[in-house]
């Protein structure tokens, strides 16, 4: 390696004293580097930290949560036996065609719900404005009107609080 002492003229002086300066600007550079990426690495180590610690306290919530549910099903269990087979029984005594079209109904719909009730002029599972003439022919209990746009089985307001209330009445016997 060449040192400043054994240079012979001034131009290779020069030349060697930038290269000495520039070196040294390049370490100040790459130290500053350094530096600033050891502040993002901390930076990451804090966040990973919220997010374990958020992360503890979701999945501790999750469990609570479901511990809930399995308490609430477990408490339920007895209704939904007694439901399940009044539906058993009742699905006996039903025509096999509109059965398959009613579970077909409820299998497609979000909610689960095949039978909803026109309330405030509108279908309960499609909010859809109904005409009136469909209203009437809903109200007169007649025939079987489906909801054109959800492709559920629509019934009056009145009949939907007729046979709540006769859940309700099933539901309290339990």
């Amino acid at each position: 390696m060449i040192s400043k002492k054994n240079v012979r003229n001034n131009r290779a002086f020069e030349s060697l004293s930038k290269e000495i300066e520039y070196q040294e600007l390049e370490i100040e550079y790459s130290e500053k580097q350094i530096n600033e990426i050891k502040a993002q690495i901390e930076l990451k180590k804090e966040k990973l930290d919220e997010t374990n610690s958020l992360k503890e306290e979701r999945n501790s919530h999750l469990e609570h949560k479901k511990n809930e549910l399995d308490s609430i099903m477990k408490e339920t269990e007895k209704e939904e036996n007694e439901l399940l087979s009044k539906s058993e029984e009742f699905q006996s005594k039903i025509d096999d065609s509109l059965l398959i079209s009613y579970q077909k109904i409820r299998s497609s719909v979000k909610n689960g719900l095949a039978v909803v009730p026109v309330e405030r002029g509108a279908s309960a599972g499609s909010f859809f404005v109904i005409p009136p003439q469909v209203q009437l022919d809903i109200s007169s209990r007649k025939k079987f009107i489906i909801d054109e746009h959800s492709g559920r089985i629509l019934v009056d307001k009145e009949l939907a609080n007729e046979e709540e209330t006769k859940m309700n009445e099933i539901f309290s016997s339990i």
